[in-house]
């Protein structure tokens, strides 16, 4: 630690989480690395969740507990948990996934070895309700080119799973972008802007254990509608236009990228295949269509 202040923040937003929570503590408190602390945000939990949370943070002194009196969101909550970090790294993590112990001392090694490099995560698989792997996520796009805008492409405009927004990120890479939008997909926005802003590394062994269960929001919120509430309790009920939505909020990341011109005008272009490829669901958000 430098000072009181760890090197390493991880942050855990959860609601409702007895279910995995103890288990995702547990994988976190077992990391080989030591110089961390665990800032837990509870959204308003109605069920043991606080309970868990407050014996946890009786036990290890790196576990800081904070709690909401009314559900905030989602977005609100996986920001919160970012602004009340202190480390110089900071990783999001779910009350439902797993961690290999080594994760942290692996990406922790990569940052402070090289620092192009404003993201590492290392390989993922999924596993069920029981813990038992069902199957192993394919790489993430490359993104550890030196060229901006093949970045940017790699990280929008491939289609992937955004497990890499759950490693380990530079603290002041992520102070320079917009953190998770009040609105579905943000997480890919976030990893956008963070692609502009340096180099990400993707360690070769699989660390990292993404949970699907049956409660897990993607599945548990079918409809747009219920979706766009557990982003932001203030939006249930309205009309909204989620994918022109997402299509402006990539505009904006571009637009405020601190990057040259033709950087810009060449995500700009990529931002053009992104719109052919999703015209579908562009054109069944206008006639509301799920």
């Amino acid at each position: 630690m430098k000072g009181n202040r760890p090197h390493v923040s991880i942050g855990i937003p959860v609601y409702n989480g007895e279910n995995y929570l103890r288990e995702a503590l547990d994988s976190l408190l077992a990391q080989t690395y030591a110089d961390f602390e665990i800032v837990l945000s509870d959204n308003a939990s109605t069920d043991s969740t606080r309970n868990i949370c407050e014996s946890f943070a009786m036990r290890d002194l790196r576990i800081r507990y904070f709690r909401s009196e009314e559900n905030l969101g989602a977005a609100r909550n996986y920001n919160r948990v970012f602004e009340l970090a202190q480390g110089d790294y900071f990783k999001w993590a779910a009350h439902d996934d797993l961690c290999s112990p080594e994760l942290l001392e692996e990406c922790v090694k990569v940052l402070d070895r090289d620092p192009s490099v404003v993201l590492c995560y290392p390989k993922t698989k999924e596993i069920n309700d029981h813990g038992d792997v069902t199957k192993k996520f394919p790489a993430e796009p490359d993104i550890s080119m030196s060229s901006p805008s093949k970045r940017y492409y790699q990280c929008v405009c491939v289609a992937h799973p955004q497990v890499a927004v759950f490693g380990v990120i530079r603290r002041s890479a992520l102070e320079q972008t917009r953190l998770i939008g009040y609105y579905s997909s943000s997480d890919r926005v976030l990893l956008g802007e963070l692609a502009f802003l340096g180099r990400f590394y993707e360690i070769s062994e699989y660390m990292f254990f993404m949970r699907n269960h049956s409660q897990a929001h993607w599945r548990a919120l079918p409809k747009r509608q219920q979706r766009i509430a557990w982003f932001d309790p203030r939006r249930a009920g309205k009309i909204t236009f989620p994918h022109w939505r997402l299509l402006f909020e990539h505009y904006v990341s571009i637009f405020r990228s601190p990057v040259s011109p033709g950087v810009k005008l060449r995500s700009f272009i990529y931002m053009g295949m992104w719109i052919i490829r999703y015209w579908r669901r562009l054109r069944n958000n206008l006639i509301q269509k799920d």
